[in-house]
């Protein structure tokens, strides 16, 4: 049976985007880039929410070519050979291949998911993870968490939500000051 894993980059104080929705804070250096290229390797299908996906659509043609930096060129190339479910009631249709587009999340159809995969599977966007840990589909949780607060935004982890976790690691500390933290969801 595949997991469902939840990674995020985020502030000390638990948010992945500002007051704003700024994330440029969040930008990894070469070092976290190449970490978090060796946690998605072996993925074999992201979920995503509409807002997630317009952000990570541009990874369609982004390290492409040869002018890109080498851990730029890894994440497309590793992007572009996952399958892609994008949970929107708005979009279209999709402008990425080996994407598709499903206008409602449904819990059971991500139990069958995972029962049948192969790989294992993430989900990325702060909300879409938020009703996945409600639901009780998140198996685990890469915590990437910079050295920066931000004071407000979107947090990273929902509010009325109580799960217990269980440290499987602290397998970084990265020389930018991220730390990486990897949960088991009880």
């Amino acid at each position: 049976m595949a997991k469902l894993i939840y990674s995020f980059i985020g502030s000390l104080d638990g948010y992945v985007e500002d007051e704003h929705g700024n994330f440029d804070w969040a930008m990894p250096d070469a070092e976290v880039f190449a970490f978090v290229n060796d946690l998605e390797r072996p993925i074999g299908t992201h979920l995503y929410g509409r807002r997630m996906y317009e952000t990570m659509r541009v990874w369609e043609t982004m390290g492409a070519d040869g002018d890109q930096e080498p851990v730029v060129r890894d994440f497309g190339e590793i992007w572009r050979a996952a399958e892609k479910i994008v949970y929107s009631r708005t979009l279209q249709g999709a402008s990425t291949a080996r994407t598709r587009i499903e206008r409602e999340f449904d819990p059971d159809a991500i139990r069958e998911l995972k029962a049948s995969a192969e790989r294992d599977i993430t989900i990325g966007g702060a909300g879409l993870a938020a009703e996945a840990i409600a639901a009780g589909l998140v198996d685990e949780c890469h915590l990437l968490l910079g050295p920066v607060l931000v004071g407000g935004g979107k947090r990273a982890l929902p509010d009325g939500v109580r799960v217990q976790l269980r440290l499987l690691d602290e397998q970084r500390r990265f020389e930018s000051g991220v730390v990486h933290l990897h949960y088991a969801i009880l």
